[in-house]
């Protein structure tokens, strides 16, 4: 035997070195992207717990989704995989991974495929490589790029393999997957492609959402329905070929046509869109600092002060910290906040808005303002006045604030205003594709007449429906609880308080007849006359305090002010409720301060809850994304008035709609039972009003125009009787006829104990012969 080896053969040596250095290569870029020398590489930690924005969702009481919060793209709820159908899970694995259960991340043999017949035959990406992508980066379109990203996707799905169970990947690559138009996760593919959930999922719809995996776009059912069936076809048969459904099934479901149920999923659409936007903007808001308000504002700050204080609610997210110290996130912490809204009663509310407005009162005033040069301002304002509301909403709206804030001048900024342009406009017909110049477009939109509702229970404080507005996509400002108008006559309620704590009784009569104030007008004393609409024959005259309630009389109403002076009734409306700032001055029988219409609302509950005021509750609990509960939330009581004083007074509201400015009710909308109400009208009929109590719910409603400058020309249509108390009348006929509410036309008031039933006998039969012989209380609603 030799002593010394055979020398290698250099063509041996070349052999080798060939023959290792590919794998040697592989095995450096391996771990250089490991070690994150070619490019970014999640940590450990990021792969156990890696960033998934989730959604927060609002919860009706009943159990509906509303509606969620989460930023641009990343509509995303959370779903388990025992929530997965088995055929959408089946069709996934059929389709991008067949052996899915038996690589550890890496499949082998579906490399080799892909680079020996160059993707023809299908990719090799494993399921885990797809989730890889979707977790921590953008598929790059350079192939240079798009290697190195190959490279790290197979060290990406080694570690997560090793991390979750295959299950879990399953679950997070559905929920992660971006299946377009707003729909991030099977959730929310579900909801928006056929408006189910993901359990609920058949066959044919998993095989649809399955099929988008290769290329959303290109097969995506609502913008390539051609594609998308073909590619249905072959998730199917692909699940026929390895066994997971028959050729028979197969063949039955290949024959059904693309069957979609499809509605986008937006902020701007939905059921109680600005409830929702009420949510979002009082969760996140931040604590007030007084230079960001203007320096007319100060009751804002005063008011959102008080909120951030004393409303648990009011700035929660900011409020409050996660077990790593960050404050929550309303767009990505996946929060479940479960609220008081009722989904069958907010649809009611809804109903009755679009009903009155959209079918009768809008049309009627579009016709009023037809032809009239001025339109649709009143003739009292001069060119000049109406030039600046118009030069107003150009400066404030975001076109007029970019052009401001360029330096244009005004001139210019009329004439790109005065250029027609394509534009989609609202109506309640349905939105209208024209062209029109901006500002022929404010001008056709000042014609609008808005509304805020809301409906609460006055026991529990519980907000059962909450309407602020037309259209949130058209018109974002809530009329609920950031607009403010004058109260009108709905603000007498508070006048009569005071009579009924000092022992009047709603049959005490009181002289019909004019009272004169002395006041300091523009620093000069003067005299003030309320005027009145009584009849002649009623001026001098002695009526029960009942029955000037029911015809919202200027004189009983200025009497009852002469005798319990102003500074008391503004006292005691604050106890009531009240927040905004009331001028203690003899005109607030008019009720000329502005309020909003959760004000309003919430200052009628003592009078059906034994005196005791109860603040509108929003939201019961919070929970976080696992179900933990974060936050639980119970209204704010305290005692306004006596229980004989609310029961007083609600038999003095209960002439307003049994023979006053509200017995239209009766008749037409067929409601028979209790009902204690007032309407409410303001100068010049810019609002119109009407807030109703029966026994388990109270609503609240105010219609009119952006300006109070725009409105009906006369009192008979620009009444609250006619603008917003059709609305409360439609909406309770609908709550009446739903008997699941529990909420039913023979509830009655409580009366307090050993209460002197007698004191109420006012002969209201005669003055409700008397009332209706008026023309005042003479129109019809004709759908």
């Amino acid at each position: 035997m030799s002593l010394f080896k055979k020398p290698v053969n250099k063509y041996t040596k070349v052999f080798w070195v060939l023959f290792t250095f590919p794998f040697l290569l592989i095995f450096v870029i391996i771990m250089l992207a490991a070690s994150g020398e070619m490019g970014y590489m999640p940590k450990i930690e990021d792969l156990e717990n890696p960033k998934i924005n989730l959604a927060t969702q609002i919860i009706s009481s009943d159990g509906e989704i509303l509606g969620s919060i989460y930023y641009k793209n990343q509509n995303r709820t959370y779903v388990g995989f025992e929530h997965l159908p088995k055929h959408l899970v089946d069709a996934l694995i059929a389709t991008e991974d067949i052996r899915f259960y038996r690589h550890s991340g890496i499949d082998i043999k579906g490399l080799t495929r892909a680079f020996v017949y160059m993707g023809r035959r299908g990719g090799g990406s494993t399921i885990t490589q797809q989730l890889a992508t979707q977790l921590f980066h953008e598929r790059a379109i350079k192939k240079i790029q798009r290697l190195k990203q190959k490279i790290k996707e197979w060290i990406i799905a080694v570690k997560l393999e090793r991390s979750y169970t295959k299950e879990e990947i399953i679950a997070l690559y559905f929920n992660q997957f971006d299946f377009l138009y707003n729909a991030v996760g099977i959730k929310s593919a579900a909801q928006v492609y056929f408006n189910t959930i993901p359990d609920s999922l058949s066959i044919e719809q998993s095989a649809v959402l399955v099929g988008m995996a290769q290329n959303p776009a290109r097969h995506n059912p609502k913008i390539n329905p051609e594609n998308s069936l073909i590619r249905r076809n072959i998730v199917l048969s692909q699940m026929a070929k390895y066994g997971y459904i028959s050729d028979q099934v197969k063949d039955s479901i290949i024959a059904l046509p693309l069957k979609l149920q499809f509605h986008r999923l937006s902020h701007n659409i939905g059921l109680a869109t600005y409830f929702r936007e009420y949510i979002r903007r009082t969760l996140s808001a931040d604590e007030p600092v007084r230079k960001d308000y203007a320096s007319w504002n100060y009751q804002k700050y005063k008011e959102d002060s008080i909120q951030w204080a004393d409303n648990p609610l009011y700035g929660w997210c900011n409020k409050n910290s996660k077990p790593d110290g960050q404050p929550y996130d309303l767009y990505t912490d996946g929060l479940r906040i479960y609220t008081t809204i009722n989904s069958r009663i907010q649809t009611y509310a809804e109903y009755a808005v679009e009903k009155h407005l959209g079918s009768y009162l809008q049309p009627l005033f579009f016709k009023e303002k037809k032809g009239k040069r001025r339109a649709p301002f009143t003739s009292d304002l001069t060119n000049k006045q109406i030039d600046q509301i118009i030069w107003n909403s150009i400066r404030y709206s975001e076109r007029g604030i970019k052009l401001f804030n360029q330096g244009v001048s005004m001139d210019s900024i009329y004439r790109v205003f005065r250029k027609p342009v394509p534009m989609t406009v609202f109506s309640w017909k349905g939105e209208i594709d024209t062209v029109m110049s901006p500002l022929d477009s404010i001008l056709y939109f000042k014609h609008f007449l808005h509304t805020g509702f809301l409906a609460m229970e006055p026991t529990t404080g519980y907000v059962r429906a909450y309407v602020g507005g037309l259209n949130f996509r058209y018109f974002k400002y809530d009329h609920v609880t950031q607009g403010k108008r004058q109260a009108g006559s709905t603000f007498k309620p508070f006048l009569y308080i005071l009579a009924m704590q000092e022992g009047y009784s709603p049959c005490r009569e009181v002289p019909v007849s004019p009272t004169t104030f002395y006041v300091t007008w523009n620093g000069k004393d003067t005299t003030w006359t309320p005027r009145t609409t009584a009849r002649k024959s009623d001026i001098g005259t002695m009526k029960p305090l009942k029955w000037g309630l029911a015809k919202s009389e200027n004189y009983v109403s200025a009497w009852l002010v002469e005798r319990f002076k102003p500074q008391p009734i503004a006292d005691i409306a604050y106890k009531m409720g009240i927040k905004s700032y009331i001028d203690p001055v003899p005109s607030l029988i008019y009720g000329p301060s502005d309020m909003t219409v959760e004000e309003m609302v919430g200052a009628y509950t003592p009078f059906a809850n034994q005196g005791v005021h109860i603040d509108p509750l929003y939201v019961t609990r919070i929970e976080d994304k696992y179900g933990n509960v974060l936050a639980t939330f119970i209204p704010y009581t305290h005692e306004s008035i006596s229980e004989e004083t609310a029961y007083l007074m609600l038999n003095l509201m209960q002439g307003v709609a049994d023979y006053g400015t509200a017995a239209g009710l009766r008749s037409r909308y067929n409601l028979t039972g209790r009902i204690a109400a007032k309407t409410g009208t303001t100068n010049n009929h810019s609002d119109g009003w009407f807030i109703g109590i029966v026994p388990k719910l109270i609503g609240g409603c105010w219609v009119g125009a952006e300006e109070p400058s725009v409105h009906f020309d006369g009192i008979r249509l620009g009444s609250g009787t006619s603008m917003a108390m059709p609305i409360w009348g439609e909406f309770m006929k609908r709550v009446y006829a739903d008997s699941t509410l529990g909420i039913y036309q023979e509830d009655d008031f409580i009366a307090p104990e050993d209460f002197d039933m007698s004191i109420l006998d006012c002969d209201d039969q005669r003055f409700k012969d008397e009332l209706q012989e008026e023309d005042e209380f003479d129109f019809d609603v004709v759908y």
